[in-house]
């Protein structure tokens, strides 16, 4: 098989055709695909398998992390490397650090999202092979655009053209990667 070959694309026209197209991708077995549509298509979440994002944990475990960051920094600060004992005020106050460690709470949070998002996404990735497709621009405006991959185990470029033909796909192509 070819090494720059990414995967073979079909172009669909309503968002009911994609969906069954979707339907019948999964249900042949098929792993590594995608689809791209100019707006959200109501159910295909559910069809592809998609769970929730991993974001959102990413973004908790470093929100957590600066908030126990500032709150051990302000407790060894005080306590430990520079104690300064002003009228009888005990060393370390919980009410003091909550306004400095919740601030790194929210930035923590946003970097964590910030980050997760880009890892999640593999991003930044200058360019695309669908890109090259002047047909896949389509999938922005009025086309919807079902793409399977090579790296799929059930992938064969003679089988998975003639899935995508028979569940009705228009302007089947194949996509190769120029990197």
């Amino acid at each position: 098989m070819n090494d720059k070959l990414y995967g073979i694309m079909a172009e669909f026209d309503s968002p009911a055709a994609v969906l069954r197209a979707a339907k019948a991708v999964r249900d042949a077995g098929y792993r590594r695909w995608d689809v791209f549509s100019p707006f959200p298509v109501h159910g295909m979440d559910k069809v592809m398998g998609l769970g929730n994002s991993l974001v959102g944990w990413v973004s908790l475990l470093l929100g957590a992390g600066a908030f126990m960051s500032v709150v051990g920094l302000i407790w060894y600060a005080n306590a430990f490397d520079y104690p300064l004992i002003v009228g009888g005020k005990p060393m370390f106050s919980e009410p003091m650090t909550f306004v400095p460690s919740y601030i790194m709470l929210i930035m923590g949070g946003a970097v964590g999202s910030l980050v997760g998002m880009l890892a999640f996404n593999q991003l930044p990735r200058l360019n695309h092979p669908l890109l090259s497709k002047p047909r896949f621009e389509l999938a922005s405006r009025d086309k919807f655009v079902l793409v399977i991959g090579v790296k799929d185990d059930k992938f064969c470029l003679t089988k998975t053209r003639q899935l995508l033909e028979k569940i009705g796909g228009n302007a089947v192509t194949v996509v190769e990667d120029e990197d």
